[in-house]
């Protein structure tokens, strides 16, 4: 027997607004699984870079400078795409130490232009030294010595830009509020209906972010740079003698 025209329209109907209400979610699901892709090969990327810092400062007696070049220089992969055809014609390794070249220049921070509208630091670095004091000669060749040896101990925190439109938004509100740094009782965006998101931070949460780390947050999600900081840790021994020029405050400016 067929089905009659109006039940046909009504079953069309019920599955457009079952459609509707899953949309939000479906689309979220897409874009939030790609920007945790790309969050996970930042996290290598970051791993990466603390390394590659830490070995620039100690084989530069600590200098701030290039560890924030070595830093930069391996993350831009992962917020930048700079292989195309504004510069067609050039090495691979041209195209990267050009673009690496505008942030260099723009003190290692983000160039909003190209960075959808980011443009606080790229990376904080912060630096500990564990053993001898500063060297006080340019040549000490005491410094490597067994009971003279110095450790290199740095701490990167990686602001990684969240750039997936819709996605970047939603995961930072649950971020923040899952760290009670931004409760968030609007209208929930993964569902059609008029319902309160209610997402706030857990009871049982304990984990919280360092007061800096939290206000920079803060500041840069309120300028609409959606970001999750990803930290990363490194020690190495020094390979040259630290001098105290390099060391005038313990963490890299920013």
């Amino acid at each position: 027997m067929d089905t009659p025209g109006w039940a046909r329209e009504g079953q069309s109907g019920q599955a457009a607004v079952e459609a509707a209400l899953t949309l939000p979610l479906v689309v979220f699901l897409i874009l939030g699984t790609l920007q945790l892709f790309l969050a996970l090969q930042a996290r290598l990327l970051a791993q990466y870079a603390v390394f590659q810092a830490t070995r620039a400062g100690s084989i530069s007696h600590g200098d701030c400078g290039r560890m924030q070049d070595a830093a930069v220089l391996a993350l831009l992969p992962s917020f930048r795409s700079f292989l195309g055809r504004a510069t067609a014609g050039r090495s691979a390794a041209d195209k990267l130490a050009r673009a690496f070249g505008e942030y260099k220049r723009n003190d290692h921070r983000f160039l909003a232009r190209r960075d959808a509208g980011h443009d606080g630091s790229i990376v904080w670095i912060q630096r500990e030294l564990v053993g001898r004091s500063f060297a006080p000669a340019p040549q000490d060749r005491a410094f490597d010595r067994p009971g003279h040896l110095m450790r290199l101990e740095t701490r990167m925190i990686y602001w990684f830009p969240l750039k997936i439109p819709f996605a970047n938004w939603v995961l930072s509100r649950m971020f923040l509020a899952r760290l009670g740094l931004m409760e968030y009782h609007a209208a929930n965006p993964l569902m059609l209906a008029e319902e309160d998101a209610r997402w706030r931070r857990s009871r049982r949460e304990t984990f919280r972010l360092p007061a800096a780390m939290a206000r920079e947050l803060r500041a840069r999600v309120g300028r609409g740079q959606y970001t999750l900081p990803i930290e990363t840790t490194f020690t190495m021994r020094m390979m040259t003698p630290a001098k105290s020029r390099h060391f005038a405050a313990m963490n890299c400016p920013w």
